[in-house]
């Protein structure tokens, strides 16, 4: 970790320069070429680090700066001097239990907390260039404090854990871990989308893979206001999430020996990929580096299928989340008359979820809103289509739940997973109804925080409730066997 720590500084002093006059000064976009050049040179360099870390440090690390993140989107969401000083002596507060939690699974306290800098780093690129009148050396000081300051508050943590600890416990499987991280990060990701779709903010940001001409990761997090905020915010939570399931990845190869669960990883993987390109694409059209002009198209198809394939993924690393735990390795199934029709019923489930999610994302991104003067207009077909398969998946849900829970043979995961699904159900016909009474209430361009709230809340449940049902799903086929199957 030292000698990553030297290269890492000495790295970011030669280039702190020029960034900034890369950055400062020049008109001309970064090519599209030269963008990728530079996304590979930094996979490479993430998956050296992943390839040499301890796993466990890593998964505590990026749980850290997910948590981090979270309470930073808040904040820069304005919410008064108080609540910002609040929310700022959160994150502290979240490397400091960062710590306090590593010491408590055997891990090295300020290892986590070098992680979890080491992601920020890579990630939040924009605080390595200066503004205005600051010295060029404002970059490698705020890489400097930003280390200290994580190292040494994860330290605390570490220190106060140990003399709290009156009983040794074993170290959670990193691999299952980490997945959770994973999927969670992509949970936050799904609300941030959400909300750029609900404020209508899907174009604030005209190009990709630059931003406004600038590298994305170095845009300035100043200009970060209004839609741009909100697009260009969503773009960065894209990057985290790439960044994790990458390292993810990385680990997976390392600790995980089924062929399958490795297969799913590399699925997931690709999947984060091709829906980072599909965000892009939607706003432009093609790979181009032009900021505004005939060569950007921005495609209402593509806005569609990326909102619903990133549910999809969400649902893929709840599937490895699951796989990977220990319980699922150490549970043995046992013979149940009737889990086949189960099997097809939770399969049944996923694959009507994904096509109400689909219908809701064409009902959001094909409605034209109302302007000043102006009436807007909703497409019936997808509002109908929604509508009706709602009722359907409703009825058909809350069956499968009942089954789950009823015929679950004292097996908790497959219970609890159809109380959960039960519950996100019946909270998911009343926002839908909520939503769409918010949507068709509104007579102008102004947008109501309450359809805000209802709208995004409404996306993102059904995220759970497809996750819930891919878990389900897995968990189903994992404990129970049919008398066919088992003979």
């Amino acid at each position: 970790m030292g000698q990553f720590m030297h290269h890492t500084i000495a790295v970011l002093g030669s280039l702190s320069g020029s960034l900034q006059h890369a950055t400062e000064g020049s008109s001309a976009p970064t090519s599209v070429m030269m963008v990728f050049a530079l996304a590979a040179l930094g996979c490479a360099l993430i998956v050296w680090w992943a390839a040499y870390s301890r796993p466990l440090h890593l998964a505590l690390g990026f749980a850290t700066t997910a948590v981090l993140w979270f309470l930073g989107y808040v904040a820069m969401l304005s919410p008064g001097l108080a609540a910002g000083e609040v929310l700022f002596g959160l994150m502290l507060v979240a490397v400091f239990f960062g710590g306090f939690v590593a010491s408590r699974v055997g891990a090295v306290p300020f290892r986590v907390g070098f992680a979890s800098a080491t992601v920020n780093v890579m990630v939040l690129g924009a605080f390595l260039r200066s503004e205005d009148d600051a010295s060029r050396w404002t970059p490698l000081l705020y890489v400097l404090g930003l280390y200290a300051s994580s190292v040494l508050l994860a330290w605390l943590g570490g220190k106060v854990g140990a003399r709290g600890a009156s009983v040794s416990r074993s170290a959670p499987n990193p691999v299952g871990l980490f997945a959770m991280v994973a999927a969670g990060t992509v949970f936050l990701m799904l609300i941030t989308g959400g909300l750029v779709t609900s404020y209508e903010s899907g174009l604030a940001v005209p190009d990709w893979p630059n931003s406004f001409g600038h590298n994305m990761l170095l845009y300035p997090i100043s200009e970060m206001t209004g839609g741009i905020f909100w697009e260009h915010a969503h773009r960065l939570y894209g990057m985290l999430v790439g960044t994790t399931v990458l390292v993810f990845f990385v680990v997976l190869m390392r600790l995980e020996t089924r062929t399958w669960i490795r297969a799913l990883g590399a699925l997931a993987l690709l999947c984060v990929i091709t829906q980072g390109v599909l965000g892009g694409l939607r706003v432009t059209g093609n790979l181009t580096s032009a900021v505004e002009g005939a060569s950007l198209a921005p495609s209402l198809t593509l806005a569609i299928v990326h909102g619903t394939f990133g549910q999809i993924v969400f649902a893929l690393l709840a599937v490895i989340a699951v796989a990977t735990s220990q319980r699922f390795r150490d549970m043995e199934a046992r013979v149940r008359d009737g889990a086949s029709l189960d099997r097809v019923f939770t399969v049944a489930l996923c694959v009507m979820t994904v096509i109400q999610i689909s219908l809701g994302a064409c009902y959001r991104h094909l409605t034209i809103p109302p302007t000043d003067g102006v009436k807007g207009s909703t497409p019936a077909w997808a509002m109908h289509s929604h509508l009706s398969i709602g009722v359907l998946l409703a009825i058909f849900g809350i069956l499968v739940c009942t089954r789950a829970i009823g015929l679950s043979d004292g097996v908790k995961p497959v219970r609890a997973m159809g109380k959960a699904l039960l519950m996100l159900f019946v909270l998911q016909v009343f926002l839908g109804l909520g939503a769409l009474v918010s949507m068709m209430m509104r007579k102008d361009g102004h947008i109501p925080t309450v359809e805000v709230v209802l709208t995004t809340t409404h996306q993102v449940t059904g995220a759970l409730i497809l996750a819930h049902a891919a878990m389900l799903m897995t968990w189903t086929r994992r404990a129970f066997l049919s008398d066919a199957t088992a003979s």
